[in-house]
């Protein structure tokens, strides 16, 4: 998934972007407000972790901003602004989860999960969808007789990305722009690889091509 983050302290923000890569997204950093802003608007993101003290716009400005004009992004607030008058402050700008620092990486790795799946309307602590389970921790396949096969990054990535949006279609460019960094080869044919890969682990018939528009993950028999 394509993950916003807004953070202006560049020795934390190295540091969470590499922690994050390492779970599985494709972070994109910004260092403050209004170019925040506008890449929240300008492009399509799974989630933000939203840092509240930016330079030149307020992280609660940008949220708001965001909410009024319709744009309903998942947002979980980081900062060391952890007054309870200040997380009521972040929720009523339109905020979906609230995390204080000092913080544990891990536990912001288990609340980007769940507002992952509560963003797709999915329910449970892990992802389901078509008689599979995707293991984020270990990221691991398991099929519906309990046998776990490891992923690659990039397999994990897709799958996981093919579970939250199943039933829908995924063009190759959708795929690509939520799997990897912004400066992959949009032109190149990994995405074909990776699925063929996918189907020699789920079955032929999990994920089905739609000439012309693109992937649609239906999952296998339980």
């Amino acid at each position: 998934m394509r993950l916003l983050l807004v953070e202006d302290d560049d020795l934390l923000s190295a540091s969470l972007k590499k922690d994050l890569e390492r779970q599985g997204y494709a972070v994109d950093l910004a260092k403050q407000g209004i170019e925040a802003e506008y890449m929240g608007d300008e492009m399509e993101y799974d989630l933000v972790v939203l840092d509240l003290g930016l330079p030149q716009r307020s992280g609660i400005d940008v949220l708001k901003n965001w909410r009024s004009k319709g744009n309903d992004i998942p947002v979980l607030i980081l900062t060391a602004r952890d007054a309870w008058h200040e997380r009521v402050a972040g929720f009523k700008a339109g905020a979906d989860d609230y995390l204080g620092k000092p913080f544990h990486v891990e536990e912001l790795v288990v609340r980007l999960q769940a507002l992952a799946r509560r963003s797709h309307e999915m329910v449970g602590s892990s992802l389901k969808a078509g008689g599979v389970e995707l293991d984020e921790e270990k990221q691991q396949l398991i099929l519906p007789d309990q046998q776990r096969q490891d992923l690659t990054g990039t397999e994990f990535r897709l799958l996981r990305f093919f579970i939250l949006n199943r039933g829908s279609i995924l063009s190759k460019t959708r795929l690509i722009e939520h799997v990897y960094e912004q400066d992959f080869d949009r032109d190149s044919n990994l995405i074909e690889v990776y699925i063929s890969r996918l189907r020699e682990k789920l079955g032929k018939q999990a994920i089905e091509t739609r000439r012309g528009q693109g992937y649609i993950y239906v999952g296998i028999e339980p």
